[in-house]
C-alpha cells in the first residue's frame, strides 16, 4: 500500500470518528471544553474523560501497552452509560465505534451527566426527594 493511500485512509477514518465525537462532545454540554478537541487525538480523549466523569491523569494510560484498551473500554462504558444505555449498548461502542457513535451524536439519546464513580470509587448518591408540603 502506498502512503498516499494510506493517508486517505486515516483522514477518512480520522473525520468518521471524530465528527460523532465533536456532535457528543457539544451534546454533552458546556464543560469548559471546545467540542473541536474531538479531531485533537490526545486532547479529544482527555475531553472524552472529562465528558464521562473520569480524572484527567486517566490520559497516562492511553501510553501503556494493553491497560489502554482496558481503559478504553471502561471509558467507552462510562460514556453509554452517561447517555443512558447499557451493556449492549457499549458493546456497540466496542465492535461497530462509527455506527453507535452517530447513534449517540445525532440519535435520541441524551447526555444524562458523568457517569463515573465518584472519588474513592464509590458512585455519588442520588438527590434527596423533594420535601412533601402538606
Amino acid at each position: 500500500m502506498s502512503w498516499g493511500v494510506a493517508l486517505i485512509y486515516f483522514v477518512v477514518l480520522w473525520v468518521v470518528i471524530g465528527l460523532p465525537t465533536y456532535f457528543i462532545f457539544k451534546k454533552a454540554g458546556p464543560n469548559g471544553d471546545p467540542a473541536w478537541g474531538a479531531f485533537v487525538p490526545i486532547y479529544g480523549f482527555y475531553i472524552l474523560l472529562k465528558v464521562v466523569g473520569r480524572p484527567g491523569w486517566w490520559l497516562i494510560w492511553i501510553f501503556i501497552p494493553i491497560a489502554n484498551y482496558i481503559v478504553y473500554i471502561i471509558v467507552l462504558n462510562d460514556l453509554s452509560k452517561s447517555f443512558g444505555h447499557g451493556v449492549g449498548f457499549t458493546l456497540g461502542l466496542i465492535f461497530l465505534s462509527w455506527i453507535f457513535l452517530a447513534i449517540l451524536a445525532w440519535g435520541s439519546s441524551t447526555y444524562r451527566g458523568p457517569s463515573a464513580p465518584a472519588a474513592g470509587g464509590m458512585v455519588a448518591a442520588p438527590p434527596p426527594p423533594p420535601p412533601v408540603v402538606t
